[in-house]
């Protein structure tokens, strides 16, 4: 039976990507290793994974990626065929008043599961790296081949030293490490903390967004099913040694287009707070995704106004 190592897999993408990796083949065995860190509610997680708790192809490890040890010893006499390494502390601004905990958890996490893989011999990584890697670059859409990154955050410079760590890794001990650049996810199950969750949360409550600078910012949101489908691509990738893939949708929409297709999902007009830029922040967020389209069959199929709908549903249940 092939058995599958997930970190960070009670969170938004984690716990999506089990799912789906389960109804295409029940015969997987997955271990879920998850901290549940007090960044959002636990419960929120626990609901994440509570159809797969009865799965006996499915084991739940509360544990800690920064306590080497314990995770190693909770593996030991398992072997494993890949792992796909999601845990992390996210969200830019508040990496701004924790960039000490950021850096441990981001980078120091990763070595150790590197680490793991290492010793257990584990060739396929996949690793989730962030859009934020780009920084103010302004040369759009944002490439692989693009080396100047200029991160604006901790959070974004965490996940440089990350992908820098398994380039390393990669390099010394022949893993095959594919690192995910992920641009502006949502869906159901997203984070409470993003812009989304929050903008519907507040809507159907008739209080106002927090809507920051003049609202021409623009993001590359990506449906959670397509970054799914981006990340089984990577785990099936055949290509040897590091690469960099970004996954998102090729399309940007301002914070402006943003409100009305909420508002044109929800029949509101959505009331606004309007504020100033928030440090860490980018004016722009665009995916070249044509190494992932050639190397990995990415084809994002979700529009927004699509996605906000079933995004929308998913609340309703």
């Amino acid at each position: 039976m092939k058995t599958i190592l997930i970190t960070g897999g009670a969170g938004f993408i984690g716990s999506s990507l089990i799912d789906e990796l389960f109804i295409e083949n029940p015969n997987l065995y997955i271990i879920n290793i998850d901290n549940f860190d007090g960044f959002y509610a636990k419960e929120i997680k626990e609901k994440n994974i509570q159809k797969q708790l009865s799965n006996p192809n499915y084991r739940l490890l509360e544990l800690d990626i920064n306590h080497p040890k314990a995770v190693s010893d909770a593996l030991c006499n398992i072997e494993i065929d890949s792992i796909v390494h999601l845990a992390a502390k996210a969200g830019v601004r508040p990496s701004i008043q924790n960039p000490h905990g950021y850096f441990e958890t981001n980078v120091m996490g990763t070595l150790n599961m590197l680490e793991l893989a290492k010793d257990k011999k584990v060739k396929k990584f996949v690793f989730a790296s962030s859009s934020s890697v780009y920084g103010s670059n302004p040369n759009v859409p944002w490439s692989e081949n693009d080396l100047n990154l200029e991160p604006i955050s901790p959070y974004a410079a965490s996940k440089i030293a990350a992908e820098k760590v398994c380039q390393t890794y990669a390099h010394l001990y022949g893993l095959d490490i594919s690192a995910l650049r992920f641009f502006t996810v949502y869906g159901p199950r997203q984070r409470p903390d993003l812009a989304i969750h929050k903008f519907f949360k507040l809507a159907l409550e008739n209080k106002p967004i927090p809507f920051y600078g003049d609202g021409t910012t623009q993001r590359d949101y990506t449906y959670i099913d397509d970054i799914v489908s981006g990340i089984k691509g990577a785990m099936n990738y055949k290509g040897k040694g590091f690469e960099v893939f970004n996954l998102g949708n090729h399309q940007t929409v301002s914070l402006k287009e943003l409100v009305k297709a909420i508002g044109e999902t929800l029949g509101l007009e959505l009331l606004l707070d309007k504020q100033p830029m928030q440090a860490g922040d980018v004016e722009k967020t665009y995916a070249d995704i044509g190494k992932a389209i050639d190397k990995l069959s990415y084809h994002p199929q979700t529009h927004l106004l699509n996605g906000l709908q079933k995004y929308n549903q998913s609340i309703k249940k």
